[in-house]
């Protein structure tokens, strides 16, 4: 399976928009500081996942995630999820 995901920062509320092959081990990553992107905001609260039996659809997806109007609107069906 692949996944397109979507991570918040903990520390500043930042939002990062990623995809992977095993998104327990990449989510393992982000917070202990091993990717170069997400680091300084370390911990990352695991937000949303969609997965995806394509790797070409979970990038495609990803790349649909990362545009402003697309996020912002996930951002707002969770709005539950986040103030928690």
């Amino acid at each position: 399976m692949f996944y397109a995901y979507v991570l918040r920062s903990v520390k500043n509320g930042d939002i990062y928009v990623g995809y992977s092959g095993n998104l327990k081990a990449r989510f393992k990553l982000h917070n202990i500081g091993k990717v170069k992107s997400t680091k300084p905001y370390t911990p990352w609260k695991l937000l949303y996942y969609e997965a995806y039996i394509s790797k070409k659809d979970a990038t495609k997806r990803e790349k649909e995630l990362k545009m402003h109007a697309v996020r912002n609107e996930l951002l707002k069906r969770l709005k539950n999820s986040m103030d928690k």
